[in-house]
């Protein structure tokens, strides 16, 4: 019997905003199913498709000018996670960078997937000149262990920070 192949070995790719656009509705697939899936990205559940898609249309000007940094990882049949790295165009913060919207597919999970996209993100900013990188997640979500088991510092918590897809008030752990 073949193993499975590995997800975290999936392809990877820079989207270009003309990438991403194209893109947007495979994108909203991803996204309404880790929203659905409980976790928290800014959305509310249930997540309406056609929305999400906008959403990342939404996004396509500042990958155009070099703002926002957009890869997707893609295995045979679609894409199972995407991470984002958003440049500051303040002239005191151009050291830094933000880790935004990291996401694996529910059916992807467990297999390094997360751990690679963030790879790939903070290599990318290092490339890049950044010296600090800063992220948010939900307290006591799986994503706030897989942080700080990659080193990453916790600065903080935000109480009541945002709602969660169901609702409910959840607190916020910074990163840095």
């Amino acid at each position: 019997m073949t193993a499975p192949a590995r997800t975290d070995l999936a392809r990877r790719e820079r989207l270009s905003a003309d990438e991403l656009l194209v893109a947007a509705d495979e994108l909203a697939a991803l996204l309404a199913d880790v929203v659905d899936g409980g976790s928290s990205l800014g959305f509310l559940a249930p997540l309406d498709r056609t929305a999400a898609a906008d959403w990342w249309r939404g996004l396509a000007p500042a990958v155009a000018q070099a703002r926002l940094a957009v890869w997707a990882a893609r295995d045979a049949e679609r894409i199972t996670g995407t991470v984002s790295l958003g440049f500051t165009d303040k002239p005191n913060g151009r050291h830094r960078a933000e880790i935004l919207k990291l996401m694996v597919h529910r059916s992807a999970r467990g297999q390094g997937l997360a751990r690679t996209l963030l790879a790939t993100a903070e290599r990318a900013a290092a490339e890049a000149g950044v010296t600090l990188l800063i992220l948010d997640t939900e307290t006591g979500s799986p994503a706030e262990s897989l942080y700080r088991t990659g080193g990453w510092t916790a600065a903080g918590v935000i109480p009541d920070y945002a709602t969660d897809p169901a609702h409910q008030y959840r607190s916020a752990a910074r990163y840095a």
